[in-house]
């Protein structure tokens, strides 16, 4: 199959293999002595996956012809690279030597976490939004473009929106609107601002558009607002 690696072990018997007439494979064939592996890893052996570890240091050898596998984008990414070595003639074996060391380290340890890069991709992404979230409460007024956001969070403004979403069940022009209706919200109830100062400074230069916003986010109009002592906003 197309991307697929496996591995094989052999003991005193031959291996066979056959495939179908017409049928064209191109694939790259990696060999190592059992004995070189062991001695490579012996300090190792806890490390490998299990299956590994089993044919290198188990009592009995036997022949092995393990389940292929899809590759990671990774391992993807080194076997591209060996049809163009970067390098002198004179340093190709070694380059390709380097290689095959890298290969081995790839595919003969058991990963830490299956997981691992999906929730580091989770992790991201959680991360982007918090800090979106910190450069809309920044300026209210004067809010960033999502185009300045996605460059300061190092994403696309498509992908950061879709993130966005996700993570919040919001929108970020939503989130952004219950933000400014929470701070105009504060700062009717302080008493020192009227509806127009509080739209004013939140970014709202349409006194019937704030109105509109702020009746739909808070559940009443922003001139009864601060004698409305039961609302509950429900972010």
């Amino acid at each position: 199959m197309p991307g697929n690696c496996g591995y094989y072990a052999i003991a005193d018997q031959p291996l066979s293999a056959s495939r179908r007439a017409q049928d064209r494979h191109q694939f790259v064939t990696l060999e190592f002595s059992r004995d070189h592996l062991q001695k490579q890893f012996v300090r190792n052996e806890a490390d490998l996956e299990p299956e590994i570890r089993r044919i290198l240091f188990g009592d009995k050898q036997q022949n092995v012809v393990a389940a292929t596998r899809s590759m990671t984008m990774q391992q993807r990414s080194v076997i591209a690279s060996l049809t163009e070595p970067p390098v002198a003639k004179a340093a190709q074996i070694l380059w390709y030597q380097s290689k095959a060391l890298e290969l081995m380290a790839h595919f003969l340890f058991a990963p830490k976490d299956p997981e691992f890069f999906c929730m580091r991709q989770k992790r991201v992404a959680r991360e982007r939004v918090e800090r979106t979230k910190e450069l809309l409460a920044r300026d209210l007024a004067n809010p960033p473009t999502l185009e300045m956001i996605g460059q300061e969070v190092g994403c696309s403004p498509f992908y950061l929106s879709r993130s966005f979403s996700r993570e919040v069940g919001l929108t970020i022009p939503q989130y952004l609107r219950n933000l400014r209706m929470e701070r105009a919200a504060e700062l009717l109830r302080s008493g020192r601002y009227n509806v127009t100062e509080a739209a004013t400074e939140v970014g709202y230069s349409s006194l019937s558009h704030f109105s509109k916003a702020f009746c739909e986010t808070i559940g009443c109009c922003p001139v009864l607002y601060p004698a409305a002592k039961n609302v509950i906003l429900d972010r």
